[in-house]
């Protein structure tokens, strides 16, 4: 697997700003990288529920790590039908460099636009 993905992932465009409903349409998970405001703290997850996950981590529930380091803001995501590929997925992410996950961000989201507004 590429850090671009396999086949079975795909990177979406940003959803409609403060709408992330549509994205998790029945059993789809999704890869997703946070940050805090200043752009300095990268964070990793996978979850069957991006709106719900995403609303957790803005109100602070559910992770110690984000909510140490006020990572709130989306950044980057990917969906996939298949928990397992979703799970290797994070793991390969969260092996790279931090400019490999730059270079993810940067490539879909240049501007590190909140996409979970």
């Amino acid at each position: 697997m590429s850090l671009r993905g396999a086949a079975t992932l795909r990177s979406l465009q940003a959803p409609r700003r403060g709408n992330l409903s549509g994205v998790m349409d029945k059993k789809t998970y999704a890869v997703y990288i946070i940050t805090n405001q200043s752009n300095t703290v990268l964070y990793t997850g996978v979850t069957n529920n991006l709106e719900r996950r995403i609303w957790e981590h803005k109100n602070g529930v559910g992770g110690y790590f984000t909510s140490k380091y006020r990572a709130t803001k989306l950044v980057y995501y990917e969906t996939t039908d298949q928990i397992e590929a979703a799970i290797a997925r994070e793991k390969q992410i969260k092996k790279g460099s931090r400019q490999k996950k730059i270079g993810l961000i940067e490539r879909d989201n240049p501007q590190w636009k909140d996409l979970g507004q």
